[in-house]
């Protein structure tokens, strides 16, 4: 799983999940990754079932019927240290990284998968916050994946 500087941004602030789904999505659709529809079913998926993940991230990826949309695999990374809410007012589930994914045939799996590892100890999320470069974000999440 190859991590671009390009696609990996410090320092965000969102005023709500869809608006960081779409801005996750943005950036895959100006690298190239996937077409513009992907952003509405990156969207739709989290409606269906949320891309919220625990430990303070968050995956947010199409549905199974955007898979046309995708035309290479890709991930980003983005870091929102004020933390956005994927859950409720009253049951909150706050995301500080968010790793918007996109993946040809059955690539998008591996990368919940290698993501999942990695952020099953939170400690390594906390770092992942708190990076202060994208050159680090790449050394940290490369240290195990």
């Amino acid at each position: 799983m190859e991590f671009e500087k390009t696609l990996i941004k410090l320092n965000q602030q969102f005023a709500n999940k869809e608006e960081a789904i779409r801005y996750c999505g943005q950036l895959l659709t100006d690298g190239g990754y996937v077409n513009p529809d992907y952003i509405d079913a990156m969207v739709r998926r989290d409606q269906e079932l949320s891309v919220y993940m625990g430990n303070f991230i968050a995956i947010p990826h199409g549905t199974e019927d955007a898979k046309k949309e995708v035309l290479k695999s890709g991930i980003t990374v983005v870091q929102v240290p004020k933390g956005v809410n994927f859950g409720t007012e009253d049951d909150k589930q706050v995301a500080t990284v968010l790793f918007g994914i996109a993946g040809i045939g059955d690539e998008h799996l591996e990368m919940i998968q290698k993501i999942s590892i990695f952020c099953a100890d939170v400690d390594n999320v906390v770092k992942l916050a708190d990076a202060q470069s994208e050159e680090e974000v790449i050394r940290l999440l490369n240290s195990v994946a």
